[in-house]
């Protein structure tokens, strides 16, 4: 933030304008309390010479330290203007270098997009080719437009600025922390306000997606392999910076496919999903076909294919009601009319 900007906002606008600054008038002793009507020349003004001696108050080196201080700390948190609305596919060549048959790809905030086609299709190089932001430079030739415009190279290179996050079938945790300490050791890293808030919300949206509840003591460790995706969809959801979600083979989870959908779309994300679930697939908007490494064409989901979904969600809540009374050791008998 530029000095001349920074010195004529009050106290008071500084900290509506950034919270975090609270953290640095306490870590330097500097009470603002009842002082918040001032500029920072003003306020730096109020100390007597004999203060400003014993305490070795310099005050344009804490001005300038406030200042590198909010640039630090807004590059880390993000800012408003780095929201990404779209993501924009510009065609390249499949793995024979015959041209993708689209003219541009573009994917919009609370969008979910499905990728279809055979295992070894190219389903994992277009979602990198989206990571890494390709600009004519991977081997598909494809670019990746960020808000219609060449994206800021920190999506390349920040390892806190992520353009996607992945969430990947097997999750394995092997740090000694409960589900609470995990959660919060996320939350401390960002620096989020109302961090018990944010906790409970996220362990209470991750046992909604749960087969098998737990508890915020349950060791990590011992979580189940639903269990730790339900976990990781709500933290991801909740606490990622990362405005593009990839989720790889969800159908296996042992969770409630649509309640995360619906949450990570509740918090303004882009979904990609890699699927070869039928159910999955139609719940998308969209959905890109991947064939000899390129983009083969896009569908639109069309109304016959919701009814189509419609069926098949009755089909699967039955199957999951047989399931849940498999696990709990009831005989299996007929079930008639499942709703939930």
């Amino acid at each position: 933030m530029k000095k001349s900007e920074l010195i004529k906002k009050q106290i008071s606008e500084l900290l509506a304008d950034f919270p975090f600054l609270q953290a640095f008038f306490n870590d330097n002793g500097l009470e603002i309390e009842g002082k918040e009507a001032l500029t920072l020349p003003q306020y730096f003004a109020t100390f007597d010479e004999d203060e400003i001696e014993d305490r070795a108050i310099d005050a344009e080196n804490l001005i300038f330290q406030i200042g590198e201080f909010i640039e630090q700390m807004i590059a880390f948190l993000g800012k408003d203007e780095d929201i990404v609305k779209t993501v924009s596919i510009l065609p390249g060549t499949d793995k024979s270098g015959n041209a993708e048959k689209f003219n541009e790809l573009v994917i919009k905030q609370g969008e979910i997009i499905s990728i279809v086609g055979p295992t070894g299709s190219g389903k994992s190089r277009l979602l990198g080719d989206i990571e890494w932001v390709a600009q004519n430079d991977t081997p598909t030739s494809r670019k990746i437009l960020i808000n219609n415009d060449i994206p800021d190279k920190k999506w390349r290179f920040s390892s806190s600025d992520k353009l996607v996050a992945q969430l990947s079938q097997n999750m394995n945790f092997v740090m000694d922390l409960s589900v609470y300490e995990f959660v919060e050791l996320h939350a401390e890293s960002r620096l989020v306000e109302n961090k018990e808030i944010i906790i409970k919300r996220i362990i209470n949206k991750a046992n909604d997606l749960a087969g098998e509840k737990f508890s915020p003591d349950t060791p990590i460790t011992s979580l189940s392999g639903g269990q730790s995706r339900a976990l990781m969809i709500a933290d991801t959801a909740i606490l990622s910076k990362s405005p593009i979600i990839l989720i790889d083979e969800i159908e296996n989870a042992g969770i409630d496919r649509k309640r995360a959908l619906r949450l990570l779309l509740s918090e303004d994300k882009i979904v990609l999903m890699a699927t070869h679930d039928p159910i999955l697939a139609l719940m998308g908007d969209r959905r890109i076909v991947i064939k000899n490494g390129g983009i083969h064409k896009v569908i639109e989901t069309t109304d016959q294919e919701r009814e189509i979904l419609s069926e098949l969600e009755k089909l699967d809540k039955t199957l999951l009601a047989y399931r849940t009374k498999l696990r709990s050791g009831e005989i299996i008998e007929k079930i008639e009319n499942v709703n939930r």
